[in-house]
């Protein structure tokens, strides 16, 4: 296993890699990223990451020097050069070089790689949630900017909770890593569509056919009333959610059609040759 990354089309080792602090992901915050996991070598959901990475790009104005296929190839030869079967790679596009600190430059390129597994025995420890008022800027792009929720480590801490769960005039957005599911008494499977970023697994659930699975609102006052709840994100896959505001959801245990919908997206992601 090496580590290597690539930083505008060059391979530099890891501890090597470096941008000037002129970056406007520096001296701002401003960029966009995308995130996805290699399962054997082969990566999962790809051109879906893609999609999203060049859609995030047009909205933040950033212009990408490099098309699809050339960005693919980039992967393809970080993966081979790093062998590394099972990782997580992220794709960065900075705000580029700024003369004045603020205006939108030659955007940098990064690709890290890093060795990822996922771990199976979280699905049975689930998550602990706490709502929290906040709609973050952009929200339909996946931006770097992780401000608040970073801020809030200390409130989790002292909430005895695992993650926030946005929610605005009422309505609940998403966490700040992943999307947020419901399953009503009815047995619907609702995940809110408004002022959220869609993400890769979220729009893998929602193609089940096989589930009640739309997309509608879902209010901060029908919480006390969901059987199951879930999150998804890359990483996470599905994490049941067994506890809203310190509040048991349904019975705090995983929920029957969290765990169907789970074990189906677990064998879509760990077997890449269906992808």
């Amino acid at each position: 296993m090496n580590d290597y990354s690539i930083i505008n089309g060059k391979f530099v080792l890891k501890k090597e890699a470096k941008i000037l602090i002129s970056d406007l992901s520096v001296q701002r915050g401003y960029g966009i990223f995308d995130y996805f996991r290699t399962v054997s070598f082969q990566p999962i959901f790809l051109e879906d990451h893609l999609d999203r990475l060049f859609y995030s790009a047009r909205q933040m104005n950033l212009e990408a020097h490099f098309c699809r296929e050339e960005l693919k190839e980039m992967i393809f030869k970080l993966t081979e050069k790093n062998q590394i079967p099972d990782s997580g790679i992220r794709i960065t596009l900075t705000g580029g070089y700024s003369e004045d600190g603020y205006s939108i430059a030659k955007p940098n390129l990064l690709i890290t790689q890093s060795s990822f597994s996922f771990n199976k025995e979280n699905f049975n420890k689930g998550t602990r949630l706490i709502t929290y008022q906040h709609q973050r800027q952009l929200p339909h792009v996946k931006t770097i900017d992780y401000l608040m929720a970073i801020h809030l480590q200390s409130f989790l801490k002292e909430k005895n909770a695992d993650d926030l769960l946005y929610f605005d005039n009422n309505e609940i957005r998403e966490c700040p890593r992943s999307n947020f599911f419901a399953v009503t008494e009815r047995g619907e499977v609702i995940t809110p569509a408004k002022d959220i970023l869609r993400g890769i697994t979220r729009k893998k659930i929602l193609e089940f056919s096989e589930f009640n699975t739309k997309e509608a609102s879902v209010h901060e006052n029908d919480l006390s009333t969901i059987k199951e709840a879930f999150i998804t994100s890359t990483t996470k896959n599905i994490l049941p959610v067994l506890e809203i505001n310190g509040r048991p959801v349904g019975n705090g245990r995983p929920g029957q059609i969290t765990q169907m919908i789970y074990e189906k997206i677990l064998l879509l992601k760990e077997n890449p040759q269906s992808n």
